[in-house]
């Protein structure tokens, strides 16, 4: 009878491990929202917790694609931007955003990186123009999230991103 109650004791004890260990919904260091969709961070750039977060749930979106001259350059340059702007609802608290805006640049060889203006509530995203179909199949097609995560060191991290689709 002993060991048949030492033996239990042991197997609660055991069972209980994987309890003990697994992070608790109520930690000290709480993930951002949507973190499963961020990539591996394989080169350990997002270090803590993120300062700041806004996330938002794209309801709806417009296409602006401009032509403009600047005529005191010589050669006078023309350029056509590519611009969408989304517009939606922030789904975590303290989140401000009210709009987003894609730039898709056809010239640059490397993109600027995102930015969240806090007294106009704009996150700006730039884009090579080559993602610009696949842009906007999302938002055609799916329900759309944007984020934008800072940390203290400096890095951010900003997407576009659908939730898990079933294939058809």
């Amino acid at each position: 009878m002993t060991l048949l109650i030492r033996t239990a004791a042991a197997l609660l004890v055991l069972l209980s491990l994987p309890l003990a260990a697994a992070p608790s919904q109520n930690a000290a260091t709480p993930t951002p929202m949507h973190a499963q969709y961020l990539p591996p961070d394989d080169l350990t750039l997002r270090e803590g917790v993120p300062t700041q977060q806004q996330l938002l749930q794209i309801t709806e979106y417009s296409v602006v694609i401009g032509s403009q001259r600047e005529s005191a350059q010589q050669p006078i340059p023309v350029t056509s931007p590519i611009l969408l702007r989304l517009k939606g609802r922030p789904m975590n608290k303290g989140a401000t955003v009210s709009q987003v805006l894609l730039h898709f640049d056809v010239e640059s060889k490397s993109i600027k990186k995102p930015s969240f203006d806090e007294q106009t509530h704009t996150l700006t995203l730039y884009y090579p123009s080559s993602h610009y179909r696949a842009v906007i199949d999302l938002l055609r097609n799916e329900k759309v999230y944007c984020q934008f995560l800072s940390y203290a060191n400096g890095h951010v991290w900003a997407d576009l991103h659908t939730t898990e689709l079933h294939a058809r």
